[in-house]
């Protein structure tokens, strides 16, 4: 079973065993968000089932009588991307034929920018046997993996049963009921000129929750967009929490994606499973009463 990351040779061996497998592609472009299902489209791993974030791994909600977005009263977090309920996610996997008893590998085309997203998912829905494409479609073609631009067969339904979470979900209230106290350590995962509040192109508010320590997630990857070596990655975690607990940090970004590659990193670096704040900057800024900090 694997539950962090998976080469694309180990992935050949697993398809090649004929292994209960499914196999994702979550690419995705925040700025043109039908790209990604275009990229899928002309070329993805034989088999693999396509999981749009704005879709499959987010609950966008209705337009109400007044007009306006509103949020499904059972989505799970806030946010440009709030994350929908356990119940409807256990449905949309059973929609495309996936089984507790498979693997599940994840990857995208963006340094596992969005793939990460559904690892977390599946890990809150109880699946612990999920795997991100350490590299992803680029290490896939890279290692003579295949790619196929032929139109997938549907999947019968299956019937995926939730089990206990096994990652923690944060919700905005603890998250400022933590605020300045040393149980709760948040680490943001926006691009530093975001994070400083100097830029702002997705979210009506500019700046960082109060306290929050800056970690842009492409900094857990190397030069070859593989996650850097567990050593590496648990000195640079060491020296970002400059003695704070590890189990104490919260993570989070723009809308709850990219921070889930800062989580996969620290579990790769030998921390216990941290919490994800999914709601984030996006949600947190909502409110003009939450603090801001700037800088």
């Amino acid at each position: 079973m694997y539950t962090t990351l998976v080469s694309a040779t180990e992935l050949q061996a697993l398809k090649a065993a004929g292994t209960p497998l499914m196999v994702f592609d979550c690419s995705f472009d925040l700025m043109n968000p039908a790209a990604g299902e275009e990229q899928y489209r002309k070329a993805h791993v034989p088999g693999a089932v396509y999981a749009s974030l704005d879709d499959a791994l987010s609950d966008q909600g209705f337009v109400g009588p007044d007009g306006r977005h509103h949020p499904h009263p059972d989505a799970a977090s806030g946010g440009r991307h709030p994350l929908p309920g356990r119940e409807k996610f256990a449905i949309w996997l059973s929609s495309v034929g996936f089984t507790n008893d498979m693997q599940a590998v994840v990857y995208d085309r963006n340094g596992a920018n969005y793939c990460g997203r559904l690892w977390w998912m599946l890990k809150w829905a109880g699946h612990d046997a999920v795997a991100v494409l350490d590299g992803g479609l680029q290490a896939w073609q890279g290692a003579g993996g295949e790619v196929t631009g032929r139109a997938e067969p549907a999947h019968f339904q299956s019937n995926f049963e939730l089990g206990d979470e096994l990652r923690s979900l944060a919700t905005t209230s603890e998250v400022q009921t933590g605020l300045g106290k040393g149980s709760q350590t948040l680490i943001d995962a926006r691009a530093v000129p975001r994070f400083k509040g100097e830029v702002e192109p997705l979210d009506p508010v500019a700046g960082h929750i109060p306290g929050a320590l800056n970690r842009p997630f492409a900094q857990n990857m190397g030069a070859d967009g593989k996650f850097k070596q567990p050593a590496q990655l648990k000195a640079e975690f060491e020296q970002l929490l400059a003695g704070r607990e590890p189990a104490s940090v919260v993570h989070h970004c723009g809308s709850g994606v990219s921070a889930v590659p800062n989580v996969i990193a620290m579990e790769l670096a030998g921390f216990a499973p941290t919490a994800l704040y999914a709601g984030s900057w996006s949600e947190w800024c909502r409110d003009p009463k939450r603090p801001v900090e700037k800088g």
